[in-house]
């Protein structure tokens, strides 16, 4: 249980939508009665959302939102939480939490018009196609390239670690529109279909038997001309727009979850180490851990990368907990949901949760951007450190050498 924020005590107008979103979520049981967990559930929440008038509270009123500050998405959040269907549409999150806040600042009239309402209402799922396997970690060194056929775009290239995309109704897209200057300057920012012959998704299967990721093949993929997010030349800007919003929304708790401390204090009861000094150190410092990632997420003007790398430690530290509670066979232990229990009792298992959580937590450090990158952008961006040497920087694209 989430309790009600402080300002809300205080704030009559924000203690009436506290009303106005509990009355919304009392009608989500009903609305899912014959709904299975999954796309369908989702695309039913969202879509009532919207039509409640709370699916873009922070957008602006032009664009069918309610431009409210952070405080009352914090509240809807939380009531959400309290719901039971605070995660419920984490199959939309790259579209909701990512794509469309950069198309809503940065793209056309007609981009909003076409992309906000059926995205924000669950009717189209999104997919973000950034990584290659030639670029790694320096993003900028993409060579997918698009170039302009009369009235679109035609795309051809790779992309690779590319979550949801074969569920994806949309991608957003990084590509090559200009070789001859410098790699940064080059690239454009596009909405692409996925829904076309020139596309194939192929997935990645994890060790944790999960395909949450795939490669994507663009072989003459097509789009409107108009569907370019910014102009022509300026994808970096618009790139580095959308990872600020990924890493808010990776640090807000979007995404993979670190496994909470009260399902790890059940797990040393049951298994009898509630008194190992060492057990009881670890679960302070993660309970610790819980209560600095909760109030850093208050804080409206912190650097989205401090909290990415707070969750990406808290994620770690709790799966190796877990392991240690589990043994040595941890990884291929069989343990329970992440359903409630009783107070020093573990329900029936019935799902691999525990090794889950222990295979998954490194993806952590990468999903989003890696712990290094995190702590590159703190140092050239908020601390105003130097960036790092570079040798390819000013020199036109087409004559720095590339992996083959």
């Amino acid at each position: 249980m989430i309790h009600p924020s402080d300002h809300t005590m205080r704030d009559p107008e924000l203690a009436e939508f506290r009303v106005e979103v509990r009355a919304f979520a009392a009608q989500l049981s009903d609305l899912l009665a014959d709904s299975e967990e999954g796309i369908d559930r989702s695309r039913r929440i969202l879509a009532a959302r919207f039509d409640a008038d709370l699916g873009a509270l922070d957008y602006p009123i032009v664009d069918g939102g309610r431009d409210l500050d952070s405080r009352y998405v914090q509240i809807f959040q939380e009531e959400m939480v309290n719901a039971g269907a605070g995660d419920s549409t984490s199959s939309f999150g790259i579209g909701i939490d990512m794509c469309l806040p950069t198309i809503r600042d940065h793209g056309s009239a007609e981009l909003r018009e076409r992309f906000l309402r059926p995205g924000l209402r669950g009717d189209e799922i999104w997919c973000q196609l950034y990584s290659e396997p030639g670029a790694g970690s320096d993003l900028a060194g993409l060579t997918t390239s698009a170039h302009r056929d009369g009235n679109e775009w035609v795309v051809t290239g790779q992309k690779v670690w590319t979550s949801g995309a074969s569920v994806a109704d949309l991608g957003i897209i990084l590509a090559r529109t200009n070789w001859d200057v410098p790699k940064h300057a080059g690239i454009s920012m596009l909405v692409v279909p996925m829904n076309q012959s020139g596309i194939e998704v192929r997935p990645l299967h994890q060790m944790t038997g999960v395909a949450h990721f795939n490669e994507v093949f663009l072989e003459e993929a097509r789009l409107p001309a108009a569907w370019l997010v910014g102009t022509e030349g300026d994808g970096w800007r618009m790139a580095v727009a959308l990872l600020s919003y990924e890493r808010s929304s990776l640090g807000r708790g979007g995404g993979r979850q670190p496994v909470p401390v009260d399902r790890l204090l059940d797990l040393s009861r049951l298994t009898s180490r509630t008194r190992d000094p060492l057990v009881r150190q670890d679960l302070a410092r993660l309970h610790s851990g819980s209560q600095i990632i909760q109030w850093l997420s208050k804080r409206p003007t912190i650097h989205p990368s401090i909290l990415k790398l707070w969750r990406t430690r808290q994620g770690r530290d709790a799966a190796e907990l877990a392991a240690r509670l589990a043994f040595p066979g941890s990884p291929a232990w069989l343990g329970d949901t992440m359903g409630t229990t009783e107070p020093g009792r573990l329900i029936e298992p019935t799902a691999d949760h525990w090794s889950y959580a222990i295979c998954d937590s490194r993806a952590l450090s990468l999903g989003g951007g890696t712990d290094e990158v995190q702590k590159n952008m703190l140092g050239e961006r908020a601390l105003g450190f130097p960036r790092e040497p570079s040798s390819d920087r000013d020199r036109p694209f087409r004559f720095v050498p590339r992996n083959r």
